[in-house]
């Protein structure tokens, strides 16, 4: 899967194909997230950072217009629903 990204990450950094396909996997696997399961394992990492909810879902919004696939514009109430229900 990937040969050729594999092919070209091992001619281009110093990885093996093995450590290559890792990588390509974890990166697909980041921008495979849905919006739901991004915003709360983001609000849980943030979280943990010490920050509060009102910085917390901030940054989130701030921080979805970059995601690769970008969401509908969503809320701050949307954001809190998503994380408590």
């Amino acid at each position: 899967m990937h040969e050729e990204l594999v092919d070209h990450l091992t001619r281009s950094t110093p990885l093996n194909r093995g450590e290559a396909l890792r990588v390509i996997q974890d990166v697909l696997a980041y921008f495979d997230e849905t919006t739901d399961e991004y915003v709360r394992r983001r609000h849980r990492e943030l979280q943990a950072q010490g920050l509060v909810n009102a910085e917390i879902f901030e940054r989130i919004e701030a921080d979805l217009k970059y995601r690769t696939v970008a969401p509908p514009e969503l809320t701050l109430r949307q954001l809190r629903r998503m994380v408590y229900g």
